[in-house]
């Protein structure tokens, strides 16, 4: 089988401009991982775009961007030439969604969440809707200035259509968040939560999830307020109890098609865990999972396709090492 594995900041989808060394950093560290594991599945064929300005991979046929080439353009070039397609970018402006659609009305197989289940984890506040109907503890998020309540403390205001830290500040008050979501559309709130910044890393396929790692993210606050992740440790936490690992699940049942690898964000409150968003796609934290654990779940992800109706509740999860990753402090995916 021939695999197209398109990584939007490596691939060429943002201008050299809007493209800081962190953020290109970040991203071929990512898709380094995902290629170094794939590469060792027999039958697998790798191609990839990959921007000119960076090193080859080995063992990955690449595809050069084209001068003034659209990103769509690229990534349609490379379905063209291969079977299956694992797709990685933010969800802002629709990108990810696009991608999925476009390899979904081609007849690609897609190694990746649903253009459905995107939709809905690109809006923290569908995410936020979808998943208090189905009982799973969330953040509120409000769009109107006027609709919220006064809840004294802290606030959080940041853009709906984002991915991660992006764009996220701490205001001091309700009062600050409501003129945070006058001045600027797009933007949502979400009151303060109290507790340890933590991450799930999971597989799901069917309405179902296997908890891969509890991890714990650190964030840094700017003298302004914002937010942003410098740091991780994958494999922090063991979940003895099976509590996360039951909430993993009733989030895949929430949003069943979510698939593949996927992410949760969620704060461990002194009243158990909340979560704050749903990441239908790679993120950091998979550059720690081979090393905590000596598992491929790049091999793991393409068993999915024929073995999702086995796929466990519970993974490796709190067995191997913590691994520390260090991140730059301007950009989480």
């Amino acid at each position: 089988m021939r695999l197209f594995v398109y990584e939007f900041v490596t691939g060429g989808g943002m201008p050299a401009t809007e493209t800081s060394p962190s953020l290109l950093r970040e991203a071929d560290l990512m898709v380094g991982a995902l290629m170094a594991d794939l590469a060792e599945v027999p039958g697998i064929e790798l191609l990839t775009v990959r921007d000119p300005r960076l090193a080859p991979l080995p063992r990955v046929e690449l595809l050069t961007p084209r001068p003034g080439e659209s990103y769509q353009s690229a990534y349609r070039r490379g379905l063209d030439r291969s079977d299956a397609v694992w797709p990685i970018a933010p969800e802002t402006d629709g990108v990810l969604e696009s991608l999925a659609q476009t390899a979904v009305t081609r007849g690609t197989v897609l190694l990746g969440s649903r253009p459905d289940a995107i939709h809905i984890a690109a809006s923290k506040k569908r995410t936020a809707a979808m998943l208090l109907r189905a009982g799973v503890p969330v953040a509120p998020a409000f769009t109107s200035a006027t609709e919220f309540p006064l809840i004294p403390g802290s606030w959080i205001v940041k853009p709906d259509d984002g991915a991660g830290c992006g764009f996220t500040r701490r205001v001091a008050d309700a009062d600050q968040a409501s003129e945070a979501l006058l001045a600027t559309t797009g933007l949502i709130a979400q009151p303060w939560l109290e507790g340890e910044a933590r991450s799930l890393s999971l597989l799901c396929a069917e309405g179902r999830a296997t908890l891969l790692a509890v991890n714990r993210q650190h964030i840094d606050t700017a003298p302004d307020g914002t937010l942003s992740l410098v740091g991780l440790d994958v494999n922090a936490f063991p979940d003895p109890t099976g509590s996360l690992a039951d909430l993993a699940a009733r989030v895949a049942r929430a949003i069943p098609s979510l698939w593949g690898y996927v992410g949760i964000d969620f704060v461990e409150t002194n009243s158990g865990p909340v979560v704050l968003d749903v990441n239908p796609r790679l993120t950091t934290s998979y550059c720690g999972l081979r090393r905590a654990f000596g598992v491929n779940i790049g091999a793991r992800v393409l068993e999915l396709l024929h073995q999702a109706p086995r796929l466990p509740s519970q993974g490796p999860s709190g067995a191997g090492e913590v691994v520390a990753l260090a991140l730059e402090p301007a950009h989480e995916r």
